[in-house]
């Protein structure tokens, strides 16, 4: 399974936890102790993925990803606010091998979570289908 902390706590267990509660922080923009309350206890008492574990160091990953992800919403609001995105197009993306169901779920959430891009279908065979505003930079 995971590996242990020394203490007898699942290391794979607490990053789950920790992912939870940083999407929740993303969700509800909320640090106020009785939403940390909230956000703790939901984080522990929804289940963890049936599926295969994932490694430690794709949890980290993603983690890192989601931390780079929240500058880059700004940038891109920013960028939204100040010059017209009416170029729109689709691209399909492969999802990176042997990824969990739950890091399959983040690689949606960061792509969602940046305001250019939205995942409007995943497939089982492993693609994303992806929605993006550009910029029209005939203009």
């Amino acid at each position: 399974m995971g590996k242990n902390l020394g203490i007898g706590i699942n290391i794979t267990k607490v990053i789950n936890i920790v992912i939870k509660l940083l999407i929740w922080f993303l969700l509800t923009a909320d640090l106020s102790l009785s939403n940390i309350v909230i956000g703790v206890a939901i984080a522990t008492l929804l289940p963890n993925s049936r599926s295969s574990p994932a490694k430690t160091r794709d949890w980290l990953k993603v983690i890192w990803e989601i931390v780079k992800a929240i500058p880059q919403a700004y940038l891109e609001a920013f960028q939204i606010m100040l010059s017209p995105h009416k170029k729109e197009d689709f691209v399909r993306k492969k999802v990176k091998p042997e990824r969990t169901s739950g890091l399959v779920f983040l690689d949606i959430f960061l792509i969602t979570f940046t305001p250019k891009t939205i995942v409007t279908d995943y497939d089982k065979q492993g693609w994303y289908t992806i929605h993006r505003v550009k910029q029209d930079k005939n203009k």
